[in-house]
């Protein structure tokens, strides 16, 4: 591990503060994605900002017809959330797959969506559920804020402060695991909501999570997992690495599909 710098301020407008003024910043959250990139000497920042002190950054509240989740809300508390069950039970099932319990208990929602791994389960259930990012400077919507493979529209001086997710009328998640990190080799979300349907993939795509916009308008015919039968899903842009062939991951989401359509008609 490098050495580096360390500050925890007390509130949003100090951390900004920090961002702006110290060499090669890195936010700290959670950890689960930072820290093992630290111990291996795979990034060297010069300050760690760490978030953990700032007030109201964990909250967990209904607000009118959605549920606005801080980014530094643990997942373990997103899974046992009482309004998160009632609101989006999709969402509380999504977050008590991730990792294993020491994983849960550290990681955040704000912390695993804005470093985007493409093997991470929150970006598929904010893009499928059409959630709005809350940040230190803006509102984006989800399908602006996922960019690329680990990439984001964050501002190098712009932080994640909550998400925001409409209640759909229906919702489904499913992944496959990997069984030595847990990460998803293939995850859907499905979305029945006001938009109409909406299919995110995580675990397969090259350039991270997508839409699935074949699956979307099946669905939008006929809300059946009959429907997902005869769906076509370019290989060409699946990945591939030591842990599947870009035609088994494209086979898992199909399957993964169809496992999330069942969840959603529960």
């Amino acid at each position: 591990m490098y050495a580096f710098d360390y500050e925890r301020p007390s509130a949003v407008d100090a951390a900004v503060a920090l961002l702006r003024s110290v060499e090669e910043p890195k936010v700290l959250a959670g950890g689960q994605t930072l820290l093992p990139t630290l111990k291996q000497r795979l990034a060297q920042p010069g300050t760690l900002v760490d978030l953990a002190r700032i007030p109201g950054l964990s909250a967990i509240e209904r607000r009118g017809e959605g549920l606005s989740i801080g980014a530094m809300a643990r997942h373990a508390a997103v899974a046992t959330s009482p309004l998160v069950r009632e609101a989006i039970p999709a969402l509380a099932e999504l977050a008590g797959m991730i990792g294993d319990p020491a994983v849960r208990n550290r990681g955040t929602l704000g912390g695993s969506i804005a470093n985007n791994d493409p093997t991470a389960d929150y970006p598929a259930a904010c893009l499928a559920l059409g959630a709005t990012i809350i940040t230190s400077a803006r509102q984006l919507a989800a399908d602006d804020f996922f960019t690329g493979l680990f990439e984001t529209a964050l501002a190098e001086d712009e932080l994640v402060l909550a998400v925001e997710f409409p209640l759909p009328a229906r919702a489904g998640y499913a992944k496959f695991r990997n069984p030595a990190s847990r990460y998803a080799m293939a995850g859907v979300f499905i979305a029945q909501g006001a938009d109409g349907i909406r299919v995110a993939v995580t675990g397969a795509g090259q350039g991270g999570v997508f839409r699935w916009t074949a699956a979307e308008e099946a669905l939008a015919a006929d809300f059946r997992v009959e429907s997902l039968a005869d769906i076509a899903l370019d290989a060409d842009d699946i990945m591939s690495d030591l842990h599947g062939s870009a035609d088994y991951r494209t086979h898992l989401v199909k399957i993964m599909a169809k496992h999330a359509m069942v969840a959603a008609l529960r």
